[in-house]
């Protein structure tokens, strides 16, 4: 029968360890190695660019498209505004180009009038340049008239209010038949690029390192004991300069980060420093009445040794257990 060792190494030591081929069953060679130091910090989910669709003339709100949470295209029609004004001046414009148009044509017959006159010599230069003159101030006129009724006829399409571009509905702070001034907020859409924003604590703005990897939690505020993270890899972007409050601001680009909600919380482990620990593969590990045990090859045998788990970790692309007490560097574990 196997007896029980239990020893407690004074420092404690990061893991790395290579295969070693036996008669039996295959050796892990625990050594020292050096790991990141993670920090579970919660990470907010925003948007590089949020642009607002704004109402360019003011109404009442006769058409709403959009609702929180829609997607949009750049150049789709959001909402339709009314301004009952218009129609009154566009009937006014009207009437004034008709006037106009009959002082033209007055002015135009009163011209060849005085043109006929002066070739018969009966008429004066000087009555044929005022006739001349008055046509050119009604012709003048005329273009006036219509020029204001285009813009008028302008003002009337700018009620439709178009998505200046392509992204998320985040808000829509108004109701159907709302009344509305030029330039309010008809909608708010996020674009995007996504991306993680971290507030971390100051004692930590020296070990934030800008291109640093940071691993990305399962959607939701909560994750199982003991598991290595099931998510999305991460990098630090950018560290900004200034800190605020005692918090040092980082962001964070993650792939895939599109479908999340904005301003959502997720948790984000982030290097902070380095430190060695011993680890050995999952499959070394067996439990027995709660305490975790691994088997050690000595001189005199193989025995099974009491150790104290700490996290769990990937180093170079294989998973490892950290082992805070049971074990020192060069012990041989076997696996199974």
């Amino acid at each position: 029968m196997h007896r029980l060792l239990l020893r407690f190494p004074i420092a404690i030591l990061a893991a790395t360890a290579f295969l070693v081929p036996g008669a039996g069953a295959a050796e892990f060679v625990v050594k020292a190695t050096t790991i990141a130091e993670m920090k579970a910090v919660f990470g907010q989910v925003e948007s590089r660019i949020v642009v607002p669709a704004r109402a360019r003339i003011g109404g009442s709100v006769r058409g709403l498209h959009v609702s929180q949470g829609d997607e949009v295209r750049q150049g789709q029609p959001v909402a339709v505004i009314v301004d009952d004004k218009l129609a009154l001046q566009l009937n006014a414009a009207d009437a004034k180009i008709e006037a106009l148009n009959a002082q033209l044509e007055n002015a135009r017959l009163e011209m060849e009038r005085a043109q006929q006159l002066r070739a018969t010599g009966t008429g004066t230069q000087a009555r044929l340049d005022q006739a001349r003159t008055q046509f050119e101030v009604a012709t003048n006129q005329v273009a006036a008239a219509r020029a204001e009724k285009t813009v008028i006829e302008q003002s009337a399409r700018e009620g439709t209010v178009f998505a200046p571009a392509t992204g998320r509905v985040l808000t829509v702070p108004i109701t159907l038949n709302s009344v509305i001034l030029p330039g309010e907020e008809i909608a708010r859409i996020a674009p995007g690029p996504y991306y993680l924003r971290l507030s971390l604590p100051e004692r930590h703005a020296a070990e934030i390192v800008q291109g640093a990897d940071v691993l990305v939690g399962e959607r939701g505020l909560t994750q199982s004991p003991g598991r290595l993270p099931a998510a999305h890899r991460g990098r630090i972007v950018k560290v900004y300069p200034e800190i605020a409050d005692g918090r040092v601001i980082a962001d964070v680009e993650v792939e895939g980060i599109g479908d999340y909600f904005v301003n959502e919380r997720t948790l984000v482990s982030i290097p902070v420093g380095k430190r060695t620990a011993l680890a050995v593969p999952p499959q070394a590990l067996r439990t027995l009445h709660g305490i975790d045990y691994v088997r050690l090859v000595t001189e005199a045998g193989e025995m099974d040794v009491a150790v104290i788990l700490g996290e769990a970790f990937e180093d170079n692309g294989h998973k490892r257990v950290e082992i805070l007490t049971g074990l020192r560097d060069g012990d041989r574990v076997v696996l199974p």
